[in-house]
């Protein structure tokens, strides 16, 4: 087990080179911003997909909207990008909205906005994932490799394995596996684009009549006039775009010095990116007059119509990059799921195993947890985008607006605390003391227009997509809020139960040894001498009856080697091993006079694992029902065998 671990995952790094495992600023572009850039590939499509249903009703110009929703989403890009700018330089550290929001605004919406950012990494893993596996059955559209479209399931699965892999080996052997295909991506979309722009105004008459015969609609609409709120419904569906826009922010130690301004840089580059190829795949769409269908994307009906007759073959190109950069896109939560729940896990809000580092130097558990958690959402989603995309988006902007709030509290505190140390020099020396000036107030109303635009996004997107899944969401976040409370309330109890205040100096200790035995071997011999070791005259060999001839065998042996212990025989008319001995120890327990009450188990180790299965394991049911009665001290002493 332990040579395949290493196979899979590498040998252990050392924890002095954790200051060597940082990322460039291209290495980080293609980890981090791999998840917002992959969005390219289906936000358009979601926003046809609800505009669908427009068109179905009769409206023949509905799809034309997709232009003017995209740019409004673009607007909202940039206030979001400029926000999550002011926050990284306010939080060198790592500026997530867990962070923020439980600084400034307290520890409950801090947990809201951490449980809405956890939920939103495994719906990220989720959705890039099944969008990658649709861009792969799209290209196998027409071909023998059509039937791939129904095992969406099991190619989902083994990409999320792979992924979850990659990651457990290590940060920098992440990025490198990442950074050539997230390259390749924008490369060949910046190439789509442009080629698709020149070959329509060179000749506008390619475009190619619409087949409405497979045309797919989102999940839960139907035929509807366009009305101001399918209109809403788009624009939150479009949206999905600005998931992976707080990954940079979340994860500002993992660039090179100097974090911030590397880590600004690059978002920077991130969203100018993504408006570009957010926008221009939706124009390209409304150019070629591109529907969505049910068993092909938008971006590879685009692809097939631009590129054709000599550069037909950059089609497979397109799609190549597009399902590995989908595929990849998943490697943005498996960097933050196991960061921010090892935030939480240090906070005492989440198990504490979440907070170790692996041998690898990356957060191991966390990474684990998210691939299981993933791969149930895809297994009970079946795979399918369109019905994942609506409990996408509501973690994430809930998480943008707690975090722009957030920083809008710490502005308004700095600058409270600036006039405060001015006022304080005025006092003191009767005049103003310079200091240097600070931009608190600009970065007030930047981080407060971004909360707000934040918060409507998340309103209409509550009241559009409630009832078509949101809902799961709505209710998920408060209760996994409930559930840091519980477990921090657990942690705290704990720590003040083992607290040493008012605790007795060290007392000896008198032990009533009992040695259940279920016959005579050398491993029941080795317990007995070790429990004689540490309570000479207070052993007692106890022994449940469930033959009556065995029974009288064991008597005849005991007198040759039970070396003067006392055998206690205990009778079990039900043929029940637990229940009698357990019986017996209270008993014993009552009488014991404040003496402890130590169980030694005897018990043989086989010498290959898998010969474990090939014996009962009571020893083990008797340490876990042991477990949990008080002032019972349950001691092993095993007996290995040879190979």
């Amino acid at each position: 087990m332990a040579s395949l671990k290493r196979l899979l995952v590498g040998s252990p790094i050392r924890t002095a080179r954790l200051a060597h495992e940082r990322l460039t600023k291209k290495t980080a572009l293609a980890i981090f911003a791999s998840d917002a850039l992959s969005s390219t590939a289906y936000a358009t499509e979601q926003i046809l997909l609800v505009l669908a249903a427009a068109y179905i009703a009769g409206q023949a110009d509905a799809f034309s909207r997709v232009v003017p929703i995209s740019l409004a989403i673009c607007g909202l890009l940039v206030v979001v990008t400029i926000s999550y700018r002011q926050t990284i330089y306010a939080y060198p550290s790592g500026g997530g909205a867990f962070i923020v929001a439980k600084d400034n605004l307290g520890t409950l919406p801090g947990l809201v906005a951490g449980a809405s950012l956890l939920v939103d990494y495994v719906l990220t893993v989720s959705v890039s994932t099944a969008a990658g596996v649709e861009a792969i059955t799209s290209a196998m559209v027409g071909t023998r490799f059509a039937g791939l479209h129904d095992h969406r399931v099991l190619l989902c699965l083994f990409f999320i394995t792979f992924i979850m892999i990659a990651n457990l080996r290590g940060v920098r052997e992440a990025g490198s596996l990442f950074a050539a295909p997230s390259y390749a991506f924008i490369f060949s979309f910046l190439c789509l684009i442009l080629y698709g722009l020149v070959r329509y105004y060179l000749n506008p008459g390619i475009v190619p009549a619409p087949n409405d015969a497979d045309l797919k609609i989102a999940e839960g609409y139907h035929a509807h006039s366009l009305n101001i709120f399918l209109l809403l419904g788009a624009f939150a569906n479009g949206c999905a775009a600005l998931t992976g826009i707080e990954a940079i922010s979340n994860g500002i130690q993992a660039f090179k010095q100097p974090e911030s301004k590397n880590a600004a840089t690059t978002l920077a580059w991130m969203a100018a990116l993504l408006i570009v190829m957010f926008l221009g795949a939706s124009v390209l769409a409304y150019l070629f007059n591109i529907h969505p269908l049910e068993r092909e994307t938008v971006i590879s009906q685009i692809a097939r119509v631009v590129f054709t007759g000599p550069f037909g073959w950059f089609y497979y190109v397109v799609q190549a990059t597009t399902a590995a950069i989908l595929v990849l896109a998943a490697n943005t939560s498996f960097a933050g799921f196991p960061r921010l729940a090892s935030l939480l896990a240090r906070d005492r809000f989440l198990p504490r195993q979440l907070a170790n580092l692996g041998d690898r130097l990356v957060f191991s558990n966390g990474i684990v947890l998210l691939a299981v958690f993933s791969g149930v959402l895809v297994w009970a989603f079946r795979g399918d985008t369109s019905r994942l995309i609506p409990l996408y988006a509501v973690g994430v902007f809930m998480s943008f607006t707690l975090s722009q709030a957030g920083m809008v509290v710490h502005w308004w505190r700095e600058g409270k605390a600036i006039q405060a140390r001015r006022e304080t020099a005025r006092t003191a020396s009767g005049e103003s003391a310079p200091e240097k000036e600070s931009h608190w107030r600009k970065s007030i109303v930047i981080n407060g227009v971004g909360a707000l635009a934040t918060f409507v996004v998340l309103m209409v997107f509550i009241v559009t997509k409630f009832l078509h899944g949101a809902w799961i969401v709505v209710v998920l976040i408060p209760l996994l809020v409930l559930m840091f409370l519980r477990i921090h309330k657990h942690y705290l109890q704990v720590a003040q139960q083992l607290s040493t205040e008012g605790l007795a100096s060290l007392r000896p200790i008198h032990h009533e040894v009992i040695v259940p035995i279920s016959g005579i071997h050398r491993g029941v011999i080795a317990a007995l001498e070790y429990a004689k070791s540490i309570a000479p005259h207070h052993v007692t060999a106890v022994y449940v009856n469930l033959d009556d001839e065995a029974t009288q065998k064991l008597r005849e042996k005991w007198q040759h080697w039970g070396s003067g212990v006392n055998l206690v025989v205990v009778a079990s008319p039900y043929r029940s091993l637990l229940r009698p001995f357990l019986n017996y120890v209270d008993r014993v327990k009552r009488s014991s006079h404040g003496e402890v009450v130590t169980i030694v188990l005897p018990e043989f180790v086989p010498a290959k694992w898998w010969q474990n299965l090939l014996h009962n394991q009571n020893t083990l049911f008797l340490k876990g029902a042991l477990l949990f009665k008080k002032g019972v001290v349950v001691t092993n002493v095993p007996y290995h065998l040879e190979h």
